[in-house]
C-alpha cells in the first residue's frame, strides 16, 4: 500500500539525490558534451551537489553548454579522487538500461517476480527507460553478476553492468539527440532491498567466479585451483568488510554445478577464512600451506 501511495512523477533531480544518498556520500557527477567530446568530473557529498549553486551551475553545463548530466550510482569513498571499480565504498543501487524494446521490456520487468517493485523508473529518451533499485549488504563482485544477470534477462545494456556506472540524473535535458528530451523519474517505492529479494539465475559468464578448471583438479604448473580463488576471494572481501553471509551466497552460486553441496561448501570456505583472519589480526601468523588439498581451501598467494 505505501508503495502504491508514493508513486510520484516528475521527480526533481534533487529529490532524486535525497532519496537515494545520504548528504554526506560522496557521488561522482560526470558532465559529457558529444559535439566536443569534451567530459568534466566533479566529485562531491549529495548534499553538496543538491544546493542551488551547484544545481545552477549544472543547469548552465547543460542547457547552455550542452552537456548531458549524469550521477554515479555508488558513494566513493572518503579519499576517493577518481570514479574505479576500488573508489566505491558501498553498493547502493542495482540497475538496467533498457534501449531497445523499451515499453514491452519495462512491462515484463513490472511483472517479474524476479525482481523487486523498481525504486526509480527514469525516462531518458522516447522509449528509452534506466530502471533503478535501492539496496543494502551486497558484495561488490555479486552485485555485479546481478547486474549482468539482470541485463540478460531483460535484453538491457550488457555495458551497464558495474558498480562504478553512471546514470543519467533527472531534470537535465538529454543532449543526444537531435531533438533534446527532459529526463523524467517516476517514483514507485521507497523500500530498500537485499539480496534475497532479486531471484534471478546467475550463469556461469555472469559469475565474478569463472573456472578455468575443474575444482578436483590439482594446480598444475604452479596455478592455484579454483577452490584456492575461491578462499581467497573470501578472506579478500570478509577482510573489506563484507556480509559472510553474502559471501557464502556468492560462492555457493559459482559453484552450484560442481559441487555436491555447494552451501556446505561456500560455508565451510568462509569460516576457514575468518578464522585466518581472526589468526592473523591477533598478530599470530599460522602457516597452512601444507594443507593445500585437506579442505579444498588454501591460504591467499
Amino acid at each position: 500500500m505505501m508503495d502504491a501511495r508514493i508513486s510520484t512523477k516528475g521527480v526533481s533531480s534533487c529529490d532524486y539525490l535525497a532519496a537515494e544518498f545520504e548528504p554526506t556520500d560522496r557521488v561522482a557527477i560526470l558532465l559529457r558534451n558529444r559535439e566536443r567530446k569534451e567530459i568534466v568530473q566533479r566529485i562531491a557529498p549529495a548534499g553538496r551537489v543538491a544546493e542551488p549553486s551547484f544545481q545552477h551551475w549544472l543547469e548552465f553545463k547543460n542547457h547552455q553548454a550542452g552537456f548531458d548530466v549524469y550521477v554515479g550510482m555508488n558513494p566513493l569513498n572518503p579519499n576517493a579522487r577518481t570514479r574505479t571499480k576500488e573508489d566505491i565504498l558501498a553498493i547502493r543501487h542495482l540497475y538496467v538500461d533498457l534501449d531497445h524494446e523499451g515499453p514491452k521490456t519495462l512491462n515484463e520487468i513490472r511483472l517479474s517476480d524476479l525482481v523487486p517493485k523498481p525504486n526509480y523508473i527514469l525516462t531518458t529518451s522516447p522509449e528509452k527507460f534506466q530502471v533503478v533499485w535501492r539496496v543494502a549488504d551486497i558484495p561488490q563482485d555479486h552485485a555485479e553478476s546481478l547486474l549482468r544477470a539482470m541485463a540478460r534477462t531483460f535484453r538491457g545494456d550488457p555495458a551497464a553492468t558495474d558498480s562504478a556506472r553512471v546514470l543519467r540524473l533527472p531534470g537535465f535535458l538529454n543532449q543526444k539527440y537531435d531533438e533534446k528530451f527532459l529526463v523524467t523519474a517516476e517514483r514507485l517505492s521507497d523500500r530498500v532491498y537485499g539480496i534475497h529479494h532479486f531471484k534471478l539465475r546467475i550463469e556461469h559468464g555472469d559469475s565474478p567466479y569463472q573456472p578455468t578448471q575443474r575444482p578436483q583438479e590439482k594446480t598444475r604448473n604452479g596455478q592455484a585451483s579454483q577452490s584456492e580463488h575461491d578462499w581467497a576471494y573470501a578472506k579478500s572481501a570478509l577482510a573489506k568488510g563484507a556480509n559472510p553471509e553474502e559471501v557464502i551466497r556468492s560462492i555457493a552460486v559459482s559453484r552450484s554445478k560442481d559441487k555436491h553441496d555447494p552451501d556446505y561448501y561456500a560455508r565451510h570456505t568462509v569460516e576457514k577464512a575468518q578464522a585466518e583472519l581472526k589468526t592473523e589480526r591477533s598478530g599470530i601468523y599460522r602457516g597452512t600451506g601444507s594443507q593445500i588439498g585437506a579442505d579444498n581451501t588454501a591460504p591467499e598467494k
